[in-house]
């Protein structure tokens, strides 16, 4: 691979073959700013400007830096395949574009995609030229309306918790070759229980006398092997580990098996094969607890909004992705609330690498039954569908311990059924139906809409520790804290009991680089939750209280804290935007690792 192309690493480590292409680097680039491009026949020329993929037209590192509203963009590249795919299949694969694309090659549409968060891929071969094409991307990108945009601002500029947007092609753009009859994306399934990980391998097609064959290896060689035949679209390959070999993974000890699926024909060759990984461990709820490999590990997590400040939502390179993880752990953190986007797959590889325990979350802030008001949005099917592609993809990290389909959704409760209560239950029945494995929060903060949901919390961002406690206080008593209406309104079910956690709270604004400015109460300029702190040591003793509470109670499985960095004008992060230190992290680790009166049960 050159290693001038930007972010050259294989982009889907679970499965990796070995022939692959990076389409990273530099594309023909157009704004279209009217949304009249296909009129008007850019797809049929040569553009304008010229972008660095995959970074965002709105980023320093794209070399346009455009951060007006932009309705319309398009992507074009010409490209020859290495003459090695000839008599394969061509599958062009992008990890995420927002908001809307259609793909054309060679003048043919050859797919249409909806929703800025999930990867998606097409079979060009018929499009091509042999081996070459002109591949063209058009991306519409609403400024406002009914759209998951998680923290991108519908305003012109960054404020408060929004910022700069981002449109078009934000990922990794790939293509491999594949036969005929190919291995699809597995389901890796592990059971600790019974010592074994079994791989779901859909096929593109079954073919009479063929196999699959799966191997589970570690560090002293191969562990198991087995093989089914291919009778069905979907074999279901069960590896049992031998007593001696299990390990399994957790936050101490985050042990990888490496994983082997291969595609016979009747006569034993190899037709398709890939390289992967899977962890060993089971995730369970026991009352108010949840489990990591059956004993109660307390979720000291933080929000990771997932943002860099020249190239936005895409890492700058893959070491940012490890920094931002090593950043985590250094500042005593176990994990992650993924908040309001969706981490690019080489993110969650290197969580099940180093034992860092994530939520899954998707980008879609502020929903509601009523239609666009300020930031809040009218729900809308496309959610619901790219949500079921979200969860698909990464349902065989072992890093992710629970899903999150849903942020601060904000309605009370009425006696009409909403639009709200209907996506709520459909996204969270969804997520349950694909991935039985693990907890599903039905919505984080604000209006639980399901009843008797896996997990319950609340966002509390009161900043005097004391009237912190009296607020959250209340579990022992079956009376936890709820988000409510302005006016007290009810907005959530009631709790049943179930396991229950603070995921958001703290938020202290403190940056010392701008502590003496004034701001004027301008939230474009400087913000964060409640009173700022005059200086660094009213900050410690501020997050020391506040994280002290939810480590006493002991039905508290954990908390989320907000946030690992700074975003723009939102200065309440533990490290600066840029990632450097602006107070003493050792202190704020020291805090987190003492035990939690949850783990002493």
């Amino acid at each position: 691979m050159d290693i001038d192309i930007p972010r050259p690493e294989y982009p889907r480590p679970q499965m990796v073959r070995d022939q692959w292409l990076s389409l990273n680097g530099q594309w023909e680039f157009e704004v279209d700013r009217g949304d009249s491009g296909l009129e008007r026949g850019l797809g049929e020329r040569g553009l304008t400007q010229r972008i660095v993929v995959p970074f965002a037209p709105e980023s320093e590192l794209s070399g346009i830096g455009d951060t007006d509203f932009l309705h319309a963009v398009w992507y074009a590249r010409d490209v020859e395949f290495p003459a090695a795919w000839q008599g394969q299949r061509v599958v062009l694969h992008f990890g995420a574009v927002d908001h809307d694309a259609t793909i054309w090659v060679n003048g043919t549409e050859v797919g249409r995609h909806r929703g800025g968060f999930a990867s998606f891929s097409f079979d060009i071969t018929d499009a091509l030229d042999g081996l070459r094409g002109r591949i063209v991307v058009r991306a519409r990108d609403a400024a406002k309306g009914p759209q998951a945009r998680g923290k991108q601002s519908v305003e012109y500029a960054n404020r408060a918790c929004n910022y700069t947007r981002t449109t078009g092609i934000w990922q990794s753009v790939w293509a491999e070759p594949v036969p005929e009859a190919h291995l699809e994306r597995p389901q890796i399934i592990p059971d600790l229980d019974n010592a074994t990980i079994t791989v779901v391998q859909p096929l593109s097609a079954a073919r009479k006398g063929w196999r699959v064959v799966g191997s589970l290896t570690d560090a002293g060689g191969e562990v198991v092997r087995t093989e089914v035949a291919t009778g069905s679209m979907a074999p279901r390959l069960v590896l049992s580990i031998p007593s001696d070999r299990v390990r399994a993974w957790d936050t101490q000890d985050p042990h990888l098996y490496g994983l082997e699926v291969e595609l016979v024909d009747a006569d034993g060759a190899q037709v398709d094969r890939w390289q992967g990984y899977a962890g060993l461990r089971s995730i369970a709820i026991d009352g108010h607890r949840i489990l990591l490999n059956g004993e109660p590990v307390f979720q000291r997590l933080v929000l990771d909004q997932g943002y860099w400040p020249q190239s936005l939502m895409t890492a700058p390179s893959e070491a940012a992705l490890v920094t931002d993880l090593e950043l985590l752990l250094k500042a005593g953190f176990n994990g992650a609330r993924i908040h309001q986007k969706v981490a690019e797959e080489r993110y969650l590889y290197h969580a099940d690498r180093l034992g860092i325990l994530l939520w899954g979350e998707y980008g879609d802030w502020g929903i509601n039954g009523h239609g666009p008001t300020g930031d809040n949005q009218r729900p809308t099917l496309s959610f619901l569908s790219e949500w079921a592609e979200i969860v698909r993809r990464d349902l065989s990290h072992p890093s992710i311990i629970g899903w999150c389909p849903l942020n601060e959704t904000w309605q009370e409760i009425t006696d009409r059924i909403t639009d709200l209560d209907d996506v709520t239950q459909a996204m969270y029945w969804t997520t349950k139906t694909i991935d039985p494995t693990r907890p599903v929060l039905d919505t984080s903060g604000y209006a639980h809409r399901v009843r008797g949901a896996d997990v319950y919390d609340s966002h509390q961002y009161e900043q005097d520790p004391q009237k912190f406690a009296e607020l959250v206080g209340g579990l022992a008593e079956g009376r936890p804290y709820v988000n409510a209406g302005a006016n007290g309104w009810a907005w959530s079910v009631d709790y049943e009991g179930q396991p229950y956690f603070v995921s958001e709270y703290g938020g202290i604004w403190w940056n010392p680089d701008t502590a003496a400015q004034s701001d004027g109460g301008d939230r474009t300029v400087s913000w964060g939750y409640g009173q700022r702190v005059h200086d660094e040591e009213e900050f410690q003793v501020r997050f020391a209280g506040l994280t002290d509470v939810l480590l006493d109670d002991p039905l508290m499985f954990g908390y989320c804290y907000t946030q690992l960095t700074d975003v723009f004008q939102e200065e309440n992060g533990i490290y600066r935007f840029d990632r450097s230190e602006k107070l003493d992290v050792a202190r704020v680790a020291q805090v987190q690792r003492r035990e939690a009166a949850f783990e002493r049960e």
